[in-house]
């Protein structure tokens, strides 16, 4: 690939999404492919109702911070999203800060949909399990998985290289073929499951609150899974001429409501179609609990398309988001100025597209020992950067606040605050264990050495924050 990159100041992005686009961003981003890889340690932790409704509060409560980015968006449309927000009121180590865990939260999904792609495939044509080449954390890493893996993140990479028209298609074509796949596997496994295969309702966690521990072991890592329906903010900068800022707070409950309704619906299908307790060390539960009602091999194909699909659109989704966020902290020299060229031609940020590859590539290598561990890392850095937005937004971000949309506000970092202290607090079933707490170290010193090295604008320099026209105006 030419190397055409410019630098500017404010550098544009190509202006092409509509509210399709954004809904397909969003949702694809936060819906991936843990329905199939790791909804046995869900189940493990909650048991069918715990499942269900650690998803469905773990979402419901995340609508005031949803509404707090809608309300942010329109009124900010910048890439940097939680680094905008928060700059306009807090110090440029907050915004830094911030915009570095939500940086984590993003980028880390890469790596995961790029080692999943070999243990699906692996599902389908076993004989990609041979040609062992080491061990990470007791878990084989196959020659084979890794040449998926690589080969999908050079593909992703492509992708967004190319362009913002090419990525969103790309995310339309994938988010719409998951959903049709969705909807029929879903009906079928309501026609066929029974509730009788629902119980014990909850897992076994001894003593009368074990029903109340279940939920909370699956709403702690809610966040991760529910992350992706900020992403839509960070490609405002990218929004149609004739899109309208106001719709930002409708994509954003509308992806918040589909993906709630996904994850709902796909455990409580497999949970009736399968006795729950017989699946928690099953792999790939999802397959297995349709294969063995079903008895058809067709259908757990079709599954396996869809899990394909989801793979391929939250490994995009992601990806996109994490170049953006780059992009912007590059731009505003929070990290290397470099981060916020613009390529000539496609007006993509070619040269975040090409580090997030690299660092997707490299982490990709320790295999499946970085599945869970990841899960646990995000949820934690997600629930910082909603925190950081919440208080950005009821300190004056979006402007001035009526006594209701404050209460809103509160009420979004409120929860974003329960979320980091049921990861941190040793007391709390489910907290931080020590690789968690190594990986998150490993990131938070990686930070303070970029922070320290990187190189102030001279005093003649123009202000790199952005300068996005208002909608509606021409570029």
């Amino acid at each position: 690939m030419k190397a055409e990159t410019v630098k500017n100041s404010a550098p544009l992005l190509r202006r092409a999404l509509k509210t399709k686009e954004y809904f397909t961003l969003a949702f694809g981003s936060m819906v991936g492919v843990g329905w199939m890889l790791v909804i046995d340690d869900w189940l493990a932790r909650g048991g069918a109702a715990g499942a269900m409704l650690g998803f469905l509060i773990g979402g419901l409560v995340l609508f005031p911070i949803g509404y707090v980015y809608g309300r942010l968006t329109e009124r900010m449309p910048d890439a940097g999203s939680e680094v905008a927000y928060t700059s306009a009121v807090f110090s440029k180590r907050v915004s830094f800060a911030t915009g570095w865990a939500m940086t984590l939260a993003y980028l880390i999904v890469c790596p995961y949909e790029a080692v999943a792609v070999g243990r699906i495939a692996s599902y389908v044509f076993p004989q990609m399990n041979t040609m062992e080449l080491y061990r990470v954390g007791g878990y084989p890493v196959y020659v084979p998985h890794l040449i998926a893996g690589l080969a999908l993140t050079a593909v992703i990479m492509i992708v967004n290289y190319r362009g913002i028209h090419v990525s969103a298609t790309f995310q339309n074509l994938t988010t719409f073929g998951l959903l049709a796949i969705f909807a029929i596997f879903a009906t079928l496994g309501l026609v066929r499951g029974s509730v009788t295969n629902l119980q014990p309702l909850f897992a076994d966690h001894g003593g009368v609150l074990s029903g109340f521990v279940s939920t909370l072991m699956v709403l702690q890592i809610v966040p991760y899974f529910m992350t992706g329906f900020e992403s839509a903010p960070k490609c405002s900068e990218e929004a149609s001429i004739d899109f309208e800022p106001r719709h930002f707070v409708r994509v954003i409950f509308m992806a918040l409501g589909a993906g709630i309704f996904f994850y709902v619906v796909v455990i409580g299908v497999v949970t009736m179609v399968q006795p729950w307790p017989t699946l928690t060390k099953e792999r790939f539960a999802t397959a297995v609990a349709f294969e063995r009602a079903f008895g058809s091999r067709t259908l757990v194909q079709l599954i396996m398309l869809g899990v394909l699909l989801s793979l391929l659109k939250v490994f995009n989704g992601n990806f996109l988001t994490a170049t953006r966020l780059l992009f912007a902290m590059g731009r505003r020299h929070l990290l290397d100025a470099r981060l916020g060229w613009v390529h000539e031609r496609f007006q993509t940020p070619t040269v975040t597209v090409i580090f997030v590859g690299c660092l997707t590539a490299i982490a990709s290598l320790l295999g499946q020992a970085v599945l869970v561990p990841i899960s646990e890392v995000g949820s934690l850095t997600s629930a910082v950067g909603w925190l950081a937005t919440c208080l950005a937004f009821c300190y004056g971000a979006g402007g001035a606040l009526t006594p209701r949309t404050r209460v809103v506000g509160m009420g979004g970092a409120t929860v974003a605050a329960l979320l980091i202290v049921m990861k941190v607090l040793p007391a709390v079933p489910g907290s931080f264990r020590l690789y968690e707490y190594v990986a998150l170290g490993v990131w938070v010193a990686l930070g303070f050495i970029l922070w320290r090295r990187r190189r102030e604008p001279g005093p003649g320099a123009e202000p790199t924050d952005s300068s996005i026209q208002p909608y509606g105006m021409s570029t």
